[in-house]
This record gives C-alpha cells, structure tokens and sequence, in this order.
C-alpha cells in the first residue's frame, strides 16, 4: 500500500488483493465480535417500551472484547462498594448499544470502501475518519491478542508464534499514521 494522499476534501490510496484482504478479514472478526455481543444482550422489555435501548450490565469476559468495550466507571480499589458496582452496571447499560453501534458502524464504512481484490480507495472526510476508527479497533484487538507492550522490540524471533501477526501490527499503524498525516495535510 502506498500513502495516503488528500486531494480536497477526499482522501485516497491504492491497496493490493493481500492488503485487502487481511484488512477486510481483520474487521470482519472485529465486526463479527462486536454483532455476537449485540446478540447476546437479552431483551429488555422496557427498553422496548421506553425506547431506551440497553445493553449488558457485565464486562465482556473476553480480553479483547473487553478492550474495545471498556467500563465506563473505573472502579479503583479491590472491594468497590455496591454502589460503585451498581454505578459500573448501569453506565455500561446505557453506553454500550451506542458504542457497538460506532464500532459496528465504522466497521461497515470500511468493508464498504475497501476494495475486495485490491484496487484504488477512495474516501470522504467522514470516511476517513471511520477507518481510523476502525483501524484503532483493529489494532487494539490484535494488540490484545499478542500482548503487545511498550517495552516490546520492534521484531521478534523468528519462532515465536507472534512474530508474523506483530508485522500486520506495524502495517496497521502505519496505515492509520499514513491516514492520519493526509488529513493533516489539507
């Protein structure tokens, strides 16, 4: 893949069949995470009557899952009260619809725009900024995934089994930095 370029208000790049593909694969694992979860949100009837959607009230117990769904109340020591738990459960009911919604939304932008077999990409301002997003999901997931650190090198050796999956990383991030720099650049 090349840079991204801004031309006016669009943004364009051109990406190959094996970009494009791991890029489309890795959202829709992403996008298929975040619909299970959708799925799994037992029916509120007076959410229904309300119209007030909500979500669970627990934490995903998966990690990754966890890391792009975070509680929306920290709590800070090892015995919260019932009340701080409370408070945890119900911002995460509230919040989460809207967030799986974003994150569902930006997912679609980007398997919409990117070409399946590689090819020109060309985006809007607004949806530029749905790849970021969606590629900050992306890489918070599979950062996740193989417990990527600060003090981690650059490069592993060649037999651990991270190594080829910490090289799409660094692609990830310099395809987000990449975008980032051509909306920078009016």
């Amino acid at each position: 893949m090349k840079p991204w370029k801004r031309k006016g208000d669009l943004v364009h790049a051109d990406i190959d069949r094996q970009e494009a593909a791991v890029l489309r694969g890795l959202v829709s694992q992403i996008d298929d995470m975040l619909r299970a979860r959708i799925e799994e949100t037992p029916q509120d009837e007076l959410a229904e009557l309300t119209g007030i959607r909500t979500g669970p009230s627990t934490s995903p117990d998966d990690p990754i899952l966890s890391r792009l769904l975070p509680d929306f109340h920290r709590l800070d020591d090892d015995n919260p009260s019932k009340a701080d738990l409370d408070s945890a459960a119900v911002l995460r009911s509230l919040h989460e619809p809207t967030l799986l919604d974003l994150k569902t939304g930006v997912a679609a932008v980007v398997l919409e725009t990117c070409p399946m077999y590689g090819g020109g990409i060309r985006l809007s301002l607004e949806q530029a900024d749905a790849w970021l997003s969606a590629l900050n999901d992306v890489r918070l997931a599979l950062g996740t995934a193989i417990e990527v650190t600060e003090d981690m090198p650059d490069e592993l050796p060649d037999d651990d089994p991270r190594s080829p999956h910490l090289s799409v990383y660094h692609w990830l991030t310099w395809v987000q930095e990449s975008l980032v720099q051509a909306l920078s650049t009016p």
